[in-house]
């Protein structure tokens, strides 16, 4: 059939179409109990204006899932264990690295600085092991060269001289010009050898992922024209040297073929010794690094370049202040909170700027009691100073988390000590009081680990 005609064809079709709706009535009739209907052109051609509903379906799952987003908001914003945040989603890039590090082979480090509370690895080891055990990672982390206060978690013996340059302590201890490095205290070889032997712990109370350790790191300011090292893997009797020529601040790294449970490490040349990086594996690496006697006034003491040079040596992802308790019993007034506020943001602005990508968590001090008309009671100024460290992290883009509340709030450190959690002093927790603390911390980042996650999941259905 030709074209025109076939053209010819649907014009007819259709105007027999248009007579037909026309006679029909919009209701239709019925014949012999059928109904019978026709759709008028208006009708067909009628535009539809009504909108589209883009709004998501909600589904049972939706709902409870915004159930459990509402229980852990409550979680992290309220109550004893939650967080002070200068924003809801500050530690969301933290998570995203430390999600993604064991993937990537990398190993993302959380630097734990705090007075005597934290030695003896008390409270890191527990958030170490929940960290670790959920995003990988092994070994204890970063320890200076020579041991100054015993840790529970690796065992240290250094031969050599060395000089102790620290930033806090007596007067009997040697200052210097910033060079100290992220430990705040660093070990100075002046042209000899020095040797320290890693022995990891083998007590039972100790998490098993840092009884072995497979990346061993050196972090120095070499101060010569060449520094030379060896590692000796001692479980396996196998030694690795290295040695360079390039002055300044800089790392040696040892991969193992095996992990060890004992390494030795020999350094000779004119050094800063600044710390050494015990880890295992791609993961997390939580760093306990006790600071006794002090406020956490000690970072401005090392100049940005310097600090900074020595924060690059390292993947950080999360640095964690643990201060305020020896300042509790000289502060009486609001201006002193004030002036001692004012100086621990001066300290946070300064970590910001060594180590820009870091996220900072200040950590308040916990209950201590003295003795009030012979009783004993919270010190006085302890609410008022929690009250001022939040708003001073939040002021200088930090998070906060308060033990005083973790422990219960006003008039709590005598419970704890009559349950053998804290001594005598009422200052001081005990080493099951200390794992207690440390548990709560690792709970409280678990939520907002958990609130993240969900968070995520929600924002991917809409």
């Amino acid at each position: 059939m030709k074209p025109g005609r076939i053209l010819a064809f649907f014009f007819v079709v259709i105007a027999a179409l248009a007579a037909i709706g026309a006679i029909v009535p919009d209701e239709g009739f019925d014949i012999d109990g059928h109904y019978v209907g026709f759709t008028s052109l208006h009708k067909l051609a009628a535009r539809n204006d009504k909108p589209i509903d883009t709004t998501p379906e909600v589904t049972p799952e939706m709902m409870a899932l915004q159930d459990s987003i509402n229980y852990y908001h409550e979680m992290v914003n309220n109550g004893n264990l939650r967080f002070w945040l200068p924003n809801p989603h500050y530690f969301d890039l933290f998570w995203q690295q430390a999600s993604l590090a064991r993937r990537n082979g990398e190993t993302i480090r959380v630097l734990h600085y705090g007075d005597s509370q934290i030695e003896m690895d008390h409270i890191s080891s527990r958030l170490r092991a929940r960290m670790q055990a959920r995003f990988g990672g092994g070994g204890p982390g970063m320890v200076p060269f020579h041991t100054i206060t015993p840790s529970m978690t690796i065992r240290q013996s250094t031969s050599g001289e060395l000089i102790h340059l620290s930033s806090f302590g007596d007067s009997t201890v040697v200052r210097s010009r910033g060079d100290y490095g992220p430990m705040m205290q660093c070990f100075r070889l002046a042209g000899g050898t020095s040797t320290v032997n890693l022995r990891a712990s083998q007590s039972k109370t100790v998490d098993d992922r840092v009884k072995r350790f497979s990346r061993i790191t050196l972090i120095y300011n070499n101060r010569s024209t060449s520094l030379k090292t060896e590692l000796t893997n001692r479980q396996h009797k196998t030694s690795h040297p290295q040695s360079t020529t390039t002055a300044g601040i800089g790392s040696m790294q040892w991969v193992l073929d095996s992990a060890s449970n004992s390494v030795r490490l020999m350094v000779s040349g004119n050094a800063d010794l600044y710390g050494v990086l015990v880890d295992d594996g791609p993961g997390v690496a939580v760093d306990n690094i006790p600071m006794r006697g002090c406020s956490g006034q000690q970072f401005t003491l090392i100049p940005t370049a310097k600090l900074a040079a020595s924060y690059a040596q390292m993947n950080i992802g999360l640095i964690i202040l643990q201060f305020g308790g020896n300042s509790v019993p000289y502060l009486k007034t609001a201006k002193q909170i004030s002036t001692y506020c004012q100086s621990l943001g001066h300290q946070i602005d300064h970590l910001h700027q060594c180590c820009p990508q870091a996220k900072v968590l200040f950590i308040g001090p916990s209950d201590m009691s003295t003795r009030v008309h012979g009783q004993l009671q919270t010190y006085p100024i302890i609410p008022q100073l929690i009250d001022s460290l939040a708003a001073t992290a939040i002021r200088h883009n930090a998070a906060f988390w308060s033990i005083y509340h973790a422990m219960g709030g006003e008039n709590s450190m005598p419970q704890w000590t009559r349950n053998g959690l804290a001594g005598q002093d009422y200052i001081h927790f005990s080493q099951h009081g200390a794992d207690l603390m440390g548990d709560r911390l690792a709970d409280a980042f678990d939520n907002l680990f958990t609130l993240y996650r969900l968070e995520r999941k929600i924002r991917k259905k809409h």
